[in-house]
């Protein structure tokens, strides 16, 4: 078993691995940082990765017990090197999207890290295997992440829909950038076992992108923004606003009047059945108070009438409504 200083050994080496071969930095030695990458040369970073050996299963073995257990880090290395085209064979699968295929690839490697990180040996299957569920889901977080400035794919449902959406669409001839035909959103939705809006909502997000409110649509000077054509349907005039405000304040210096003709147990009883967020029922205040449900019913049903009179009384004095 690895002892604590081993695995600060171990998390240190992944983070220098890491740093070695997100492709900022690859040279064939994953501790030198040099200036190839993907985004810089991606035909040159394909043909490097390829000179690095495949490893044999033993090989890989004795490898990850050594990285496990004493903090190897060439052990981790040659792990990461040896991987380096699978996260490349992987990050192909996502040119779709239209972001840089080097920095796709360059998440993947991030995922590849994490792989060896984790990695357990003595579970009996190889590191490929294990290291594909890591790429994939660092490439997806990036997607999303990148795809547009509003989340999207929140759950797995949605994450799974995004990443299949333009598949099943391919499938169908679906090509326009128009909205998908019923019959088609049914079959997506069943396939993907989603719902039928959901599958609008994505494709409608997928095939519209992001609009900036500022992009010029004209104007009689020719300089008038989206943003200026935009109306708000909630808007509210300032004096409705006050008038509002003002009318919700006398009615409630109206009530906190009027609760002073109660006596202690009728203001509490109209509190908690009527004033609060969640009211008590007529049992949990006949167990407070030691009487009969119809007992509590009595008193708020009478305290209830002398609080109408005493806040219509209080309202014609002070000339709100008309005596």
């Amino acid at each position: 078993m690895a002892t604590k200083q081993n695995k600060t050994t171990q998390t240190k080496a992944v983070a220098k691995t890491a740093k070695a071969s997100t492709p900022a930095t690859y040279s064939g030695n994953m501790t030198m940082s040099v200036a190839l990458s993907p985004e810089q040369g991606l035909s040159r970073y394909l043909s490097e990765i390829r000179k690095f050996p495949m490893l044999e299963k033993d090989e890989e073995f004795m490898l990850a017990k050594r990285f496990a257990e004493d903090g190897d880090t060439g052990a981790a290395e040659k792990m990461v090197t040896s991987h380096l085209r699978l996260v490349a064979k992987i990050a192909m699968g996502y040119r779709g999207y239209g972001l840089p295929i080097g920095e796709v690839i360059s998440e993947g490697n991030v995922g590849l890290m994490q792989a060896v990180k984790k990695f357990d040996p003595d579970k009996g299957f190889r590191l490929s295997t294990y290291a594909m569920w890591w790429i994939r889901a660092s490439i997806q977080e990036y997607v999303l992440r990148s795809w547009s400035l509003v989340k999207m794919g929140t759950t797995a449902a949605q994450k799974k829909l995004f990443f299949n959406l333009r598949r099943l669409k391919g499938e169908m001839k679906a090509i326009d950038d128009g909205d998908l035909h019923p019959d088609q959103v049914k079959k997506i939705a069943t396939t993907l076992n989603v719902k039928e809006s959901e599958v609008v909502s994505m494709n409608r997000r997928m095939t519209g992108g992001d609009a900036s409110l500022n992009v010029t649509i004209g104007g009689e000077d020719g300089g008038a923004q989206w943003q200026d054509w935009l109306e708000d349907e909630t808007y509210e005039a300032q004096d409705e606003v006050i008038g509002k405000s003002q009318e919700y304040d006398a009615r409630m210096d109206l009530l906190r009047d009027a609760m002073s003709d109660l006596n202690a147990r009728e203001q509490d009883i109209i509190e908690k059945r009527r004033l609060a967020d969640t009211p008590h029922t007529l049992e949990e205040l006949a167990q407070i108070y030691g009487v009969s449900r119809e007992r509590i019913r009595q008193i708020e049903a009478r305290a209830f009438e002398k609080l109408q009179e005493a806040m219509m009384n209080a309202a014609g004095n002070k000339g709100l409504i008309e005596a």
